[in-house]
Formats: structure tokens, sequence, C-alpha cells
């Protein structure tokens, strides 16, 4: 089944909160690769079926939420670990989703469902982002920045979408966070600007060059929606 999903969808009520620097160059880079129908930025022709279209499961949903569970777990690894000083910035950030997934996939096993092991899209993201983040900590950001900024906004409209078919409209953990999401997303735009200040222009580009593994691995992760 082909499907065409908004991985990094943006609503404009989460981005007017500008900052200027490189996390515009960011985000600018990003939105090109939504399709047409996603958002008036986007640059790409739509193909397959539009994520409001899509027929969700249970069975794919929870193999959505572990994989994502891998990959966050694995980006709070990597922070912490800190292989380079600038990964340190973005630990508690506010924004970490590995301890709410860890209270659904709780709340899914109480209701009788059996949690599914990771699978390949989930694996194969999380060794990829591990290796890159010895090796090139501009490249590793891009993707901190697209998986957890994608989350705020596209994935919390199709979490409600979800929700609304198969969950009886249940909000889980997943799509919540502590204090003020606006003023959260803005700390962590700060302190990539920050970071970003002492990149050459190469290594600029080496990290907006990211961009679009970023959305094909989120994208694959995704799609376990309705596999």
């Amino acid at each position: 089944m082909v499907v065409t999903a908004a991985t990094g969808a943006a609503p404009e009520r989460f981005n007017k909160r500008q900052t200027g620097g490189f996390v515009d160059e960011m985000r600018s880079v990003a939105m090109k690769l939504h399709s047409k129908d996603q958002s008036k930025e986007g640059e790409k022709e739509t193909q397959g079926k539009p994520w409001p279209k899509w027929e969700p499961t249970i069975d794919g949903y929870l193999k959505f939420l572990v994989d994502s569970k891998l990959v966050y777990d694995t980006l709070d690894k990597i922070l912490v670990k800190a292989d380079f000083p600038e990964y340190a910035e973005f630990r508690n950030t506010g924004l970490e989703r590995a301890g709410n997934l860890e209270k659904d996939l709780n709340w899914f096993k109480e209701q009788g469902h059996v949690i599914p092991e990771p699978l390949s899209p989930g694996l194969d993201y999380s060794v990829y982002v591990e290796e890159l983040s010895k090796n090139d900590p501009q490249a590793f950001i891009c993707h901190f920045y697209n998986t957890y900024f994608a989350h705020t906004a596209g994935g919390r409209m199709i979490g409600k979408k979800v929700a609304a078919k198969i969950l009886n409209g249940k909000e889980l953990e997943f799509y919540k966070w502590d204090g003020d999401l606006s003023q959260l997303l803005q700390n962590v735009r700060e302190k990539l600007n920050r970071v970003a200040e002492n990149w050459t222009r190469d290594e600029k580009n080496r990290c907006l060059q990211e961009t679009e593994k970023s959305f094909k691995f989120n994208g694959e992760i995704l799609h376990l929606i309705v596999a």
C-alpha cells in the first residue's frame, strides 16, 4: 500500500515563533520536502493515498509506537553519552518521548494487547543515527531536530486522527508534554542556533543535506501504522 505521510507537517501555529539563525534554514529545507497538499510551502507532488485517508489498525499502531520508542531511546542514549560536547545542550529539553511511550505501551498491554518486537524501520534508523552521531554531529543534529519537531506538529495531527478511528478518541501520553509546548520548542530552537553559530558553512550544509534521509527513515516508521 502506497501512502503519503506528513512526517514533518507543521501547522502554522507551531511555526510562528521564528528565531532567525540556522533553525530557519533547517525548517525551510524540511518544509520543501512536504507535498503540496501537506503544506503551502511544499514542493513535491502528492503520491499515493493522503494520510487522512489511511485505515490504521491497532496492530499497525503498536508497531509504530514500539519502533518510535526504540528511536527515542537511542536519541536519549546518544545525548547522555555525548560523544560531542554540543549534544549535552539537548538533554532534558522537555521534548523527550521515550518515557511517555513506555506508559502508552503499558496501557495497551493492560488492555490485553501483545506488544511486538521492534521491526526493521526502527532498528535500521536507530543503528544509522547512532553510528552517525559518533562521527558527524552536524548530520546527527539534523535528525534530532526533524524527529522531535515533526512529532509536535504533523505527528500530533496524525495521532489525533488515529485515536479517533481506533482508540475512541483516547489521547496517548506520546502526544502530551509537561509545560508550554511552544516555549519548550522555542528554547530548543535557541539552543540549536547557538550551537550552529560555531559551524562552518560546509558543516551547516552537511546538516541540511541530511534532512531527506531523516524524512525517509521517519516516514518508514510512520507507515507501520497501516502495516
